[in-house]
């Protein structure tokens, strides 16, 4: 039995099937958008349908993208030579906010997991190969998640791309700035001791 009346219903499942969302946020948004005027619900309702008209997976690199290559791929400032391997489009944002790299970016729309049913042939590690046959690709970053799925996939990928005479690299991990020693895992300190570096 339901407390609300069916259009209420009806958001308040949607809302639900957003990652992260559980029905007590489903009924704060719900309400929120209630409360809100009529014009506030219409910018909301045309701005989904607005991104699920113009956004698609860019061609070459599947970041997200609003014409056939995105940002990153249609700049030629940016190093062709260099690319990183990312899980999801927002990990290309999160590698972009640091401002430290210039290179160009792949895309593989998730991890291999077998729990989940995803293995190689789910990502776009076909895609990968396929760019770098042409040589122009000498680096390649392994940016995965520093989890089981992203250190499976960044093994599998760095056992497919060292035939190829590419140089592969991961990014470091260990203890984040601000952290304290006695609060890390052995896991997470026994990384930040293999990725020192000289001072």
């Amino acid at each position: 039995m339901s407390y609300y009346a069916e259009p209420i219903t009806r958001l308040l499942e949607e809302l639900e099937r957003l990652p992260g969302v559980g029905p007590k946020s489903a009924q704060r948004l719900a309400f929120h958008i209630l409360k809100g005027d009529d014009a506030s619900a219409q910018r909301l309702a045309e701005a989904l349908i607005e991104v699920k008209r113009q956004i698609h997976f860019c061609s070459r690199c599947f970041n997200f993208a609003s014409d056939d290559l995105c940002e990153y791929c249609a700049d030629t400032g940016r190093d062709a030579a260099m690319l990183c391997v990312v899980e999801e489009p927002r990990d290309v944002v999160a590698v972009e906010r640091t401002g430290e790299f210039r290179g160009l970016y792949h895309v593989l729309q998730g991890a291999i997991s077998p729990i989940d049913g995803i293995g190689p042939d789910q990502l776009r590690a076909r895609e990968l190969i396929g760019r770098l046959e042409d040589g122009t690709v000498t680096e390649v970053i392994l940016a995965t998640n520093p989890n089981v799925e992203g250190e499976t996939t960044a093994l599998y990928l760095a056992r497919l791309i060292r035939p190829l005479g590419i140089k592969v690299t991961r990014i470091a991990s260990g203890l984040p700035v601000g952290g304290d020693l006695e609060f890390a895992d052995e896991v997470t300190l026994g990384r930040a001791l293999e990725a020192r570096r000289e001072m």
